[in-house]
């Protein structure tokens, strides 16, 4: 296990519909040798089952068994921590990640972070990552968004969040849904400035 990572990213799935998103995200963070702290709320973990057939452990550490298992992460690389687990690293501005990405992030958890609402830790990661000035993506998934909606997005744009809403193109004609979840992940790691090969960009000469 190397004693300094190049970087350290939160990662939360909440229980939007995309939580193939997160899972493909966690996978390719960890193969670019980033640490993850990841944070599963309780919807979160109903969705993975319902979408992705996964049956995450509900305890904190055997979900860190599960999924550094799944990923074939290093030890130490992926650590996962609970909803009201109030001294993990990320509940402190002593110790921020690099960033984070909710991914998906549900309108609810979108509307406590506009208000600072910390009602469990995946708000305060959010609060603390605001507040300290760190990058904030929010991959949100609904449609359609109504003002309330909006006027959150906004608010947290204006603070410096990156609005991501899970809205893959389709003029690089994709022929299967890995494609299209491959899209939307490339999105969030050129944001994270993490090198990637998830498919051709715009301009480019297919390979």
């Amino acid at each position: 296990m190397p004693e300094h990572w190049p970087q350290t990213i939160t990662v939360a799935i909440t229980g939007a519909s995309g939580s193939q998103y997160g899972l493909r995200l966690l996978e390719c963070l960890v193969r670019a040798g980033s640490r993850v702290y990841l944070l599963v709320s309780q919807a979160g973990q109903m969705v993975l089952q319902m979408e992705a057939g996964l049956s995450v452990p509900t305890r904190p550490r055997e979900a860190e068994a599960f999924f550094t298992d799944r990923f074939s992460a290093q030890p130490g690389q992926l650590r996962v921590f609970g909803r009201q687990e109030w001294t993990a690293p990320v509940a402190s501005g002593s110790n921020p990640p690099d960033a984070m990405v909710v991914c998906p992030c549900t309108t609810g958890t979108l509307a406590k972070i506009a208000v600072g609402l910390s009602t469990d830790l995946i708000d305060r990661a959010a609060d603390v990552t605001i507040k300290e000035g760190r990058k904030l993506i929010l991959v949100v998934r609904e449609t359609p968004f109504s003002v309330i909606h909006l006027e959150n997005m906004l608010k947290l744009a204006r603070a410096g969040a990156v609005i991501m809403p899970a809205n893959p193109g389709f003029y690089f004609n994709p022929t299967g849904i890995e494609e299209i979840i491959d899209f939307m992940v490339a999105r969030v790691l050129d944001h994270l400035q993490i090198d990637h090969q998830l498919g051709q960009r715009w301009g480019e000469e297919p390979g």
